[in-house]
């Protein structure tokens, strides 16, 4: 990848984002129309100060800056309003520890996803993918993003508890995931955080179905500990690992944290993705046909394995595009831990730093006609000129994406085994937009199977 060598000190530009309220700050701007807002900034500045209420925030809208945040995890550590509206639901996992509390529990966490784990995730990915690819019928439309979902959630949660416990598990994280994710951007959004203490169904609604996730976890957790097996799944890593530096192993409310992050990583955003992926194969015959002719040349009508993923090169291209246009995290938040400098401004500690890949993947310095869905910009000779940190998906550093081979596998599989036997078509006069929620989702997408 290309990288910023210019010995000479850049000149960064500082400004302000318009349209700051009283007490509100930018917050309503970001509540009402956050992509289009933010993707105005750039113009403005490498550096763009904004108020979200009355706290102190800055965007870094150039891929040297955001690596300079994401690189120094001590300094820039996670928070911010999003962090603190997460941590009652999230707990104390990945997404939500501070920085001496993640770097333990990366390293207590990331056998749990070595090569060897994932080969065995991937059967889980190829067996659910199959039985997927029988649901749909000709002619019949079906809502992608439900689809998805429902695919995703099966997947995540057979990796996390094994074969026996998926048909419970998988009917409550699809019944009440949703429920809670859609709660919590509500919240997250909400500088005041007087939404939350209202007496709205919604609300009621979000506790009652986070209720029932805690429940979910905690009984299969401690049915986990009673028996004491090794089920070869997420679940049976997280209790069996421990510190290298202490010897130490996950307490049962940190194992909770875990799988609760996990259940939110593993099935939004990929299935977030995914949608979006289908949706711009159908406004784009030669990138879908070409994905046909590799999968049938691949695969000739069998369900992919691991093993095939490496020979999927187009099929991977074609997520990896679609994450640079519609990454589904598509912001998130660091916050000072100290005073500090970036772009030649002072940071006083505590305040805030938006990164989004969403402003950044669509930047034209960057991504020449960056709004076009173009996978062979991830060829080999093309991708080595994309400039280091304009591609962030995953975050970057240390708190990158934990399961984002986990992730990239499942996508490509579940992309190859569905193509392998249909196309799928919109529904005439369906209209799709990007919804920036707790993930960058495409809405109800109405699309009509047809048998290749």
């Amino acid at each position: 990848m290309k990288t910023q060598s210019d010995p000479v000190r850049r000149r960064w530009r500082i400004a302000r984002a318009p349209g700051r309220l009283p007490l509100a700050g930018h917050a309503l701007h970001l509540a009402r129309r956050p992509l289009e807002y933010l993707s105005s900034l750039p113009a403005l500045g490498d550096l763009v100060e904004l108020r979200l209420g009355t706290r102190l925030t800055y965007l870094p809208c150039h891929p040297e800056l955001v690596q300079d945040v994401l690189l120094n995890a001590r300094v820039y550590d996670t928070g911010g309003p999003v962090k603190e509206k997460a941590r009652p639901i999230l707990g104390n996992g990945l997404i939500t520890s501070d920085w001496a509390d993640h770097r333990r529990q990366r390293r207590m966490v990331q056998p749990a996803f070595h090569t060897t784990r994932i080969a065995t995730y991937a059967e889980v990915m190829r067996e659910e993918c199959a039985t997927h690819a029988e649901t749909w019928r000709p002619g019949r439309p079906v809502d992608v993003g439900d689809a998805m979902q429902a695919l995703t959630a099966r997947v995540t949660a057979r990796a996390l508890f094994s074969t026996e416990m998926a048909p419970q598990s998988v009917a409550e994280v699809q019944r009440s995931l949703p429920v809670m994710v859609r709660g919590a951007f509500r919240r997250a959004l909400d500088p005041t955080g007087l939404i939350a203490r209202l007496p709205l169904a919604a609300n009621r609604e979000f506790d009652a179905a986070l209720d029932r996730l805690h429940t979910l976890i905690d009984g299969i957790v401690g049915d986990y500990r009673r028996s004491g097996e090794d089920r070869g799944d997420l679940l049976s890593a997280l209790l069996a690992a421990r510190d290298d530096e202490d010897g130490g192993a996950l307490t049962d409310r940190e194992v909770h944290d875990q799988v609760m992050t996990l259940l939110l990583a593993g099935v939004e955003t990929t299935a977030s993705a995914l949608t979006w992926a289908w949706h711009l194969l159908a406004t784009q015959p030669e990138a879908e046909a070409r994905l046909h002719a590799e999968v049938d040349e691949v695969l000739g009508g069998r369900t992919p394995t691991y093993a095939d993923v490496p020979k999927l090169a187009h099929t991977q291209r074609i997520f990896t595009e679609t994450l640079r246009l519609y990454p589904p995290a598509w912001m998130f938040t660091r916050m000072t831990t100290q005073p500090t400098e970036l772009a030649g401004q002072r940071l006083p500690a505590g305040t805030d730093i938006l990164i989004s890949p969403y402003v950044i993947h669509r930047m034209p310095e960057f991504f020449p006609r960056p709004e076009a869905f173009d996978p062979d910009r991830w060829v080999p000779e093309r991708a080595g000129d994309v400039t280091r940190g304009s591609y962030l998906p995953f975050g970057a550093g240390s708190r990158k994406c934990i399961g984002d081979v986990f992730g990239m596998t499942e996508a490509t599989l579940a992309l190859a085994a569905l193509a392998s036997h249909w196309r799928l078509r919109p529904v005439p006069g369906t209209t799709v937009s990007p919804r920036a929620e707790m993930s960058l989702t495409a809405g109800p997408l109405p699309m009509v199977p047809e048998r290749r």
